[in-house]
C-alpha cells in the first residue's frame, strides 16, 4: 500500500511539472476573461476609456496575483507592459489617450527601488559572512537558559535583523541556528512549536519596525513620495517599530500561556558545543558597513542626503571589500524589485486617470464614518494577505487609501503596509511561516491560533500606533 501511496504522488509531481504549463496558461486565460467579463459591468457606468483600461488592468493583476497563474514578478512588469501598451501607443485607446510613459518606467528608479537594493545588499553580506550562529549565541549569553527569556530573546534578535534584512532571510539564519536545539527537543514538543511559530511570527512583525524591513512599508512610502509626501526613515521608525515590539510582546506572551512553557527545561550545550566558521575580515567588513548604512539612514533629518544615495553605501563597500562577488548579485531577490515597479506603476495609473477618486468617492458615500473606513482597509489588508503575497495586496489597497480624504490620505496607507505584516495564520502566509513548516517540525494548525490572535489584534494596533503619530505631526 505505501508503495502505491508512493507511486501516485509521484506520477501527480510528474503529470505538474510535465504539464504545469496547461494549467498555468488555463488559470492566466480565465483571469482575463473574468478581468474582461467585470470590467464590461464597469465600463455601463459611463466613464472614460483610460479609466475603464485601467480597471480593468488592475482587475486582471488582482486575479494574476491571487492564482499566481504567472509569478508576482512577472504580473508586475505585466502591468508596466500594458500600461505602456495602452498610454504610450494609440492601437488600443486611440490617439487621444496618449500621455508619457516615463512616470510608470520611472518607478523603476524610484527611492523605493533604491532603498531595497541595498538592504539586499546588507542581507546577502551578513549571510555570506555566517552570522547566523553568532546571533543565537549573543542571545543566549544576554537572556540565559530560561525557556521564556530565551524565547523572547530569539524572537527579538528575530526581528531586529528582520529591520535591516529581509524577514525571509533573517527567518532562515534563525531557523537554522535553533534547528539543533529543535531537533533535540523533539516534534512533540511544545518549545519546538514555540520556537517554529515564534520566530518566523517575529520576523514579520519585526519587518514593520522600518521601510526596508518589510517590502510593503517601502510601497506606502513610495506611494505617499508620488504624492509629495517623504517619510524619512527614523520618521517611520517612530511608529513601526513600538508597532512591532508591541505585536511581538504580545505574540510572546501568548505562546507562553498557550503552550504553558513555563514547565520546559532546555539542555543547550549541544549547540553552545557547536562552533561556526566566520571569516574575521568579513564579518568586520559587514558589521562596518551596517553600522555605516544605517546610521546614514537614521540620520537623513540632518545630513539631508536622500536614502535612496545612502542605499549605494553598502553596495560598494561590500563589493569593494570582496564580501559580494559578481555570482552573489545574481542571488539577490530581484523579482521583489520587478513587483515593486509594476505595483507602484498601476498604483500611479490608478491616480493619474483618477480612478481612486471614483473609487473613494463610493466608499466615502457608505454610510460609515471614515474611521470605520479606514478600519475596514486595516481588516481586508490582513485577510487578503493570508492569502496571497502582502507586497500584492499592499500594491493593490495602498493607491486606494491615497484617496481617502484629509489625513486619512496619509494615514490608511501606512495603516494598510503594517496590517499585511500580520498575516501568520497559514504555511503560506509568508515565506518566514514557509521555512519554518519546510523543517517538518511543525504542523499547519500550530500556526492557526497566533494567525487568528494578530488578525485582531494586528490591524487594531496598527491603526493605534499610527494615527497617534498622524495626530502628533498634525499638532506640531
Amino acid at each position: 500500500m505505501a508503495y502505491n501511496d508512493s507511486r501516485r504522488a509521484a506520477f501527480r509531481l510528474f503529470k505538474k511539472l510535465k504539464y504545469g504549463w496547461i494549467w498555468a496558461s488555463s488559470t492566466f486565460l480565465g483571469n482575463f476573461a473574468l478581468a474582461i467579463f467585470i470590467s464590461s459591468f464597469f465600463n455601463n457606468l459611463g466613464y472614460a476609456d483610460d479609466i475603464n483600461y485601467v480597471f480593468f488592468l488592475s482587475i486582471l493583476a488582482v486575479g494574476l496575483w491571487v492564482t499566481e497563474a504567472i509569478p508576482p514578478f512577472a504580473v508586475g512588469i505585466f502591468i508596466i507592459a500594458g500600461l505602456l501598451l495602452g498610454f504610450g501607443t494609440d492601437f488600443i485607446l486611440g490617439e487621444e489617450h496618449k500621455t508619457p510613459v516615463e512616470m510608470y518606467l520611472g518607478t523603476w528608479t524610484s527611492n523605493v527601488i533604491w532603498l531595497l537594493l541595498g538592504g539586499f545588499f546588507l542581507a546577502e553580506g551578513m549571510s555570506i559572512a555566517n552570522l547566523d550562529r553568532a546571533l543565537f549565541k549573543f542571545t543566549i549569553d544576554k537572556f540565559g537558559a530560561d525557556p521564556n527569556r530565551l524565547l523572547l530573546g530569539l524572537m527579538l534578535t528575530t526581528a531586529i535583523g528582520s529591520m535591516v534584512m529581509s524577514n525571509t532571510a533573517t527567518t532562515a539564519m534563525m531557523i537554522s541556528s535553533i534547528l539543533p536545539l529543535a531537533r533535540a527537543m523533539g516534534k512533540g514538543s511544545a518549545y519546538t512549536k514555540a520556537l517554529m511559530v515564534g520566530i518566523p511570527a517575529a520576523a514579520t512583525l519585526g519587518g514593520m519596525g522600518t521601510i526596508i524591513g518589510s517590502t510593503p512599508n517601502a510601497i506606502a512610502v513610495g506611494a505617499l513620495q508620488e504624492k509629495g509626501i517623504n517619510i524619512t526613515f527614523i520618521e517611520w521608525m517612530l511608529f513601526g517599530l513600538p508597532t512591532a515590539m508591541i505585536g511581538i510582546y504580545i505574540f510572546w506572551r501568548f505562546l507562553i500561556k498557550k503552550l504553558q512553557l513555563s514547565k520546559v527545561e532546555l539542555d543547550l550545550s549541544k549547540i553552545l558545543g557547536k562552533s561556526s566558521t566566520q571569516k574575521g575580515f568579513e564579518k568586520n567588513a559587514v558589521l562596518f558597513t551596517l553600522v555605516i548604512t544605517v546610521s546614514m539612514w537614521l540620520t537623513e533629518p540632518l545630513h539631508g542626503i536622500p536614502i535612496a544615495a545612502t542605499s549605494a553605501i553598502p553596495i560598494v563597500l561590500l563589493t569593494l571589500f570582496q564580501v559580494i562577488k559578481s555570482e552573489d548579485v545574481r542571488r539577490l531577490p530581484w523579482d521583489t524589485l520587478m513587483l515593486v515597479a509594476g505595483g507602484l506603476a498601476l498604483g500611479i495609473a490608478m491616480v493619474d486617470v483618477g480612478l481612486t477618486d471614483i473609487i473613494m468617492e463610493k466608499v466615502s458615500a457608505l454610510p460609515i464614518p471614515l474611521i470605520g473606513v479606514a478600519v475596514v482597509f486595516a481588516i481586508i489588508a490582513v485577510l487578503i494577505s493570508n492569502i496571497m503575497s502582502n507586497t500584492a495586496a499592499s500594491s493593490i489597497l495602498v493607491p486606494l487609501g491615497l484617496s481617502l480624504p484629509g489625513m486619512w490620505a496619509f494615514a490608511v496607507p501606512l495603516v494598510v503596509a503594517l496590517s499585511c505584516s500580520c498575516a501568520l495564520l497559514l504555511p503560506v502566509s509568508t515565506p518566514s511561516n514557509a521555512i519554518a513548516f519546510s523543517t517538518g517540525m511543525v504542523e499547519q494548525k500550530n500556526f492557526r491560533p497566533g494567525g487568528i490572535l494578530m488578525i485582531f489584534v494586528g490591524p487594531v494596533l496598527a491603526f493605534v500606533m499610527v494615527m497617534v503619530y498622524v495626530l502628533i505631526i498634525m499638532n506640531l
